[in-house]
């Protein structure tokens, strides 16, 4: 019977929710998108451990297996190259492919190996070279396009990426010889200083979801207490009026539940579309994992009867209406302090405990921490939003109607933007861990880029080869000076001495006067001039022996390794007039160190293997100059290496860690807004009967719009003042957990501008439906 009574109870309620009028509806259907958004965030989240793998497998399963050295062509062989470029800030992968022998297997997305001067490329790069913005990129790529890659040659949608045949590369241009694909490395375990972010970032990016399904259940609230005071009139009791209002809870969360699942289907068609932070993925791949997409799927509907129970607590609901005290109690404060607390007393003690080269830590206990101090800050809002706007008074009419609607229902004002508390303080303590700790995945080259932007190294046949490539970039559109050397080496004559292994060997650089004076302190330079370059205890130091004993200044040198030459090599005098200069450091950061000759002293082309390394300085007013310089490069190569010159270098995985926890954010934050502003129209919607008797009595729109921006503005506002101590607070102890100290305490700037944006959008959308409330209309009943 019991359950019977039970069932009853919960299938009336449910009804209630789906019947009632357009009243009825418009509450239900707020509740369900609502919770409907949130339960899609969650399945999002839920799924990005398999995308994130997805995306892991299509890389190395698309990649040449190296796990076996090839040394001799073979009937299913084939020698290949892995250029890469950049375009205009987005990077473009290439794969190109000579094959040896008539069974060597295509890629994986191609049909077959392309023929020589023709490629395959992805859609979006398809779309790119088509697009009158990819003229520069094409111009690049020496080839023809052909088709277009499949999606298993793809870690995603918006990749750009080619894969392209070549009847040129040999196996002084190669990568290296392969025979299949697919071969997997090892994943470095992350070190305990990006395992804390990233377990930091999950409870930061999913407890505001969390928070607004709790707040997305009390839509509605005083038209439910009114419906359910009516039950009371007609015989129900109180634990029977209970369960109704859970089944109406439930049934709004079932919808809710249907909703998201619909919000995540649309957004996982979708989701190739949108490139958020350089990262996208197929729909195929955004799986939620089974036993996260249960969790959620058993947790909402749960919460939201527990939720709505709990909203019942505090109020009487009789046969004759409604009964809430007009003299609250004041809300305690001791047990929100409590789960702060509580929260702190599981961090603290890892004070410390933490070091960079660690690779595990007490996930469970930073986790169950940090979540109980956000919802502890949680908690604190509705208290101090009490506590505050009972003291205000007087002031200009708009300000009067905002704090007295906020002193008579300051909860529902607090629960609005306790998701806003909670992602604003997460926001903060991350900033602050991701400006403390990002010295240690980052390092200072030494790169100059005021003296060079970009790098380029081309193999040339000979000397003269090498001089044209570096005019030809010297005639670049939006070069302003390159710093263009030739090199090679120079071994001592003659047979290696008793005790020698390897012959004494140093570089031989050929250069103009004025690139020579970026490697070296010259004295003075004229053309024709030889100078001996030594590092002097500084580094490089080691190899100033052998640059002494073989580039002396009136020796022989020989322009070819002697012991590798079956005749006796070419050799060339080092001039008696040379002089000895100190190296100084080159825009790259480097010394060099040995022999620099001047064009007119040396003749290049006697060189052996010369390599063309140009150091190009760009006029950054002229559009896509650095593009030109690419261009350059792959006209004389297209397997050139170039390189954009950057003085600091991250590390991969803290880069990948912050790409990721950026891509959450910024889903988080929309969400945020978006409940705030569903919460808003909830809200408004609730008064329309008093705002049509506002307007009826002479109040002014404009004066109506202001206080509904007070109403929005002032819990916001406390909240963030909340939101940026605690953010603050409990960053200070996660930095004590790794040792660290704070380097700025004015991360919190962004978020509350962040903050500040948000009041302005949620207004801005707002005023329509708070224009359509003020008609004369409103006041109609039945």
């Amino acid at each position: 019977m019991r359950l019977r009574t039970w069932a009853r109870d919960l299938a009336l309620g449910a009804r209630f929710a789906v019947t009632g009028g357009r009243r009825g509806w418009i509450r239900t259907a707020l509740t369900a998108v609502g919770i409907g958004l949130g339960v899609a965030l969650l399945l999002v989240a839920s799924a990005v451990p398999h995308m994130s793998f997805a995306r892991e497998v299509r890389e190395s399963q698309r990649s040449v297996d190296a796990s076996q050295e090839n040394r001799t062509p073979t009937a299913d062989s084939f020698l290949y190259a892995t250029p890469e470029t950049v375009f205009r800030g987005d990077a473009v992968t290439g794969l190109v492919m000579r094959p040896e022998g008539p069974e060597a297997p295509a890629p994986p997305g191609l049909p077959k190996i392309p023929a020589a001067g023709e490629m395959w490329v992805s859609p979006a790069l398809a779309d790119l070279l088509g697009s009158p913005s990819g003229a520069l990129l094409h111009e690049r790529l020496p080839y023809k396009v052909a088709g277009t890659i499949g999606e298993a040659g793809l870690i995603g949608p918006g990749e750009l990426r080619y894969v392209a045949g070549s009847a040129t590369l040999t196996t002084d241009t190669y990568d290296g010889r392969g025979r299949g694909y697919g071969w997997s490395v090892p994943e470095e375990p992350l070190n305990a200083f990006l395992l804390l972010l990233v377990v930091i970032a999950c409870v930061v990016l999913l407890l505001p979801v969390l928070v607004f399904v709790a707040t997305a259940v009390r839509f509605g609230g005083e038209q439910r207490d009114r419906r359910l005071a009516a039950l009371r009139l007609v015989g129900a009791d109180t634990a029977m009026v209970r369960r109704i209002a859970a089944g109406e809870s439930l049934a709004s969360a079932l919808l809710g539940l249907a909703l998201g699942g619909v919000f995540f289907a649309l957004g996982r068609q979708a989701v190739g579309l949108v490139t958020v932070w350089d990262v996208n993925a197929f729909p195929s791949d955004v799986v939620p994992l089974l036993p996260l997409a249960a969790l959620v799927l058993t947790v909402v509907p749960v919460s939201a009867v527990v939720v709505s129970l709990f909203a019942l607590r505090g109020v009487a609901i009789e046969p004759l209406g409604v009964v809430r005290s007009s003299t609250p109690r004041p809300r305690r404060l001791w047990w929100r302090l409590l789960l702060v607390a509580a929260g702190l007393a599981l961090l603290l003690p890892m004070a410390g405990g933490i070091a960079l080269s660690d690779t595990a830590i007490d996930t469970s206990a930073v986790a169950a921490g940090a979540t109980l101090a956000l919802v502890g800050l949680t908690t604190l809002l509705p208290w101090l939003v009490e506590a505050c706007v009972k003291r205000l008074r007087g002031g200009p009419v708009a300000w009067q109607l905002a704090t007295r609607r906020l002193q008579l229902s300051s909860g529902t004002a607090a629960r609005a933007v306790s998701g806003i508390v909670v992602a604003a303080a997460g926001a903060i303590a991350l900033q602050m861990l991701f400006h403390s700790m990002q010295n240690d995945f980052m390092t200072v080259n030494g790169i100059d880029t005021t003296r060079a932007q970009i790098q380029s190294s081309i193999d040339a046949e000979d000397g003269g080869e090498a001089r044209e490539m570096i005019d030809k970039f010297s005639k670049t559109e939006g070069v302003t000076a390159v710093v263009g050397t030739i090199e090679s080496h120079a071994w001592r004559p003659g047979p290696l001495r008793q005790g020698e292994e390897i012959g004494p060997i140093t570089p031989l650089v050929v250069g103009d006067c004025a690139s020579l004076r970026e490697l070296a302190d010259l004295p003075s330079c004229t053309d024709g001039d030889v100078f001996v370059a030594l590092a002097h205890g500084k580094l490089g130091a080691a190899e100033d022996a052998w640059v002494k004993e073989t580039a002396r200044a009136g020796a022989d040198v020989a322009l070819r390794d002697p012991a590798e030459s079956r005749t006796a090599p070419p050799t060339w005098r080092v001039p008696a007039a040379a002089r000895t200069v100190e190296a100084r450091v080159d825009p790259v950061g480097k010394y060099q160190f040995g022999i620099f000759a001047t064009p007119a002293a040396i003749d290049a082309t006697r060189l052996d293997a010369p390599e063309a390394t140009a150091l190009v300085r760009i006029d950054p007013a002229v559009p896509d100059a650095t593009e030109h310089v690419r261009n350059t490069a792959a006209a004389i190569d297209p397997l050139a290496w170039v390189r954009t010159l950057q003085n600091i270098e991250r590390d991969e995985q803290y880069t990948s860690v912050r790409t990721g926890i950026l891509v959450g954010a910024t889903a988080t934050m929309l969400l945020v807004a978006a409940s705030l502003l569903v919460t808003t129209l909830e809200q408004l919607r609730d008064r329309k009967r008093l705002l049509s008797s506002l307007v009826a009595f002479g109040t002014r729109r404009a004066t109506l719009s202001l206080s509904v921006l007070w109403q929005t503005a002032i819990p916001i506002g406390l909240g963030m003042v909340l939101a940026v101590a605690g953010g603050l607070g409990l960053g200070v102890v996660l930095l004590r957990m790794i040792d660290k100290q704070v380097v700025d305490w004015w991360v919190f700037l962004p978020v509350a501008g962040v903050g500040a944006a948000m009041v302005a959008f949620v207004t801005l959308l707002s005023l329509p439906a708070l224009w359509r409330l003020m008609r004369a209309d409103g006041l109609r009943t039945e």
